[in-house]
């Protein structure tokens, strides 16, 4: 599903520095990468989406080689075949919790709105607990409430990759529980992988492996 290769990376104007030599991602895989703050974790779910491209090296993701497509080409990618669960939500303010989650079907023509995605759109809010907020805005829930709409917008286009910068992290134990079981079965309903960083090493034993991140970048990872 995902394979990389000779990856370099950089930012402009800072010492960061990220290099993967070589890695791969089995389809339907539910991987968690850990590792200390400012390592590069968030970095590379960016690189697997399309968000920014590295100066070396190759990024792919099941059939498509995410670096070597054009702005439009990553965009149109990335919103088809990736849910990507943001680490501070992304939530556009002066739309409605519902119209936030149908957001990715209004911003391109690569996805469709119809009756059944706002009616799977209504559904995902109902399993997450948050059906009775969808005419509200986002200053008006909770952290954890902006967290489970954030995850709805990702699963709605029943992506093939799910990537997930701490899901789970505003959530309380109960709710936590609740989001992986939900990404796990939206993993299992659709032959999707899951990458997910995250610090809570409560979860790991739940999902099929874990990469040290350090590990990873070094080359020592799978």
């Amino acid at each position: 599903m995902i394979t990389i290769s000779n990856l370099h990376f950089h930012y402009p104007n800072s010492e960061f520095r990220l290099t993967v030599p070589e890695s791969a991602v089995s389809s339907g895989e539910k991987i968690a990468v850990v590792g200390p703050s400012g390592s590069g974790k968030t970095t590379l779910l960016n690189l697997l989406a399309g968000i920014l491209t590295p100066d070396q090296g190759k990024v792919q993701v099941g059939e498509v080689a995410v670096s070597e497509q054009g702005d439009a080409g990553r965009r149109d990618f990335r919103i088809s075949n990736i849910g990507f669960i943001f680490q501070d939500f992304e939530l556009l303010d002066y739309l409605s919790i519902l119209d936030n989650i149908l957001h990715p079907y209004r911003i391109t023509g690569a996805l469709q709105l119809t009756g059944e995605v706002r009616q799977r759109a209504i559904s995902l809010a109902e399993e997450m607990g948050i059906a009775g907020h969808l005419k509200k805005h986002p200053d008006e829930l909770s952290q954890g409430e902006k967290q489970r709409a954030a995850i709805c917008r990702a699963l709605l286009p029943k992506p093939d990759l799910i990537l997930a910068d701490e899901a789970t992290g505003n959530l309380d134990p109960a709710n936590k529980t609740r989001i992986l079981d939900l990404l796990f079965k939206s993993v299992e309903d659709h032959d999707a992988t899951l990458v997910a960083v995250t610090h809570d090493h409560e979860l790991l034993p739940r999902f099929d492996r874990v990469i040290d991140f350090q590990s990873f970048q070094s080359g020592d990872g799978p």
